[in-house]
């Protein structure tokens, strides 16, 4: 006479329901941590060479939303990188013409990006 199956069943049932609790949790805790510029929720990345990875571009999508937000949007990142990184919010903006104050704001389609160096003492 044959097994049934209903225990695997079952426990996979089990599996997954927690599988999607661990996952609706997981992205409660993301949107909690989201932060808005103007109401508006910008999507950040971060790049930064290997090597050395006190240089870093901050970038932002969905400029379309408010330009001056994702600006906002890119500086909050960098600054965010360069503390939980290394402690410090001094960052040297690149592209900057002399006597000027930073950032160089880059836009490409729905993304503004600003490129600069953590600076520690």
């Amino acid at each position: 006479m044959p097994v049934p199956d209903r225990p695997v069943r079952a426990g996979l049932k089990c599996l997954c329901g927690a599988a999607g609790m661990v996952l609706l949790l997981a992205g409660c805790s993301d949107r909690a941590e989201q932060v808005t510029f103007d109401g508006n929720y910008y999507p950040a990345n971060i790049s930064a060479a290997k090597p050395d990875r006190r240089g870093f571009t901050a970038s932002v999508s969905r400029a379309s939303q408010g330009i001056a937000g994702a600006q906002r949007a890119a500086i909050h990142e960098a600054t965010r990188y360069c503390l939980q990184n290394f402690g410090t919010s001094d960052i040297g903006w690149s592209g900057v013409p002399a006597g000027s104050q930073g950032p160089v704001y880059a836009r490409a389609g729905e993304r503004v990006s600003v490129t600069g160096r953590c600076v520690i003492w």
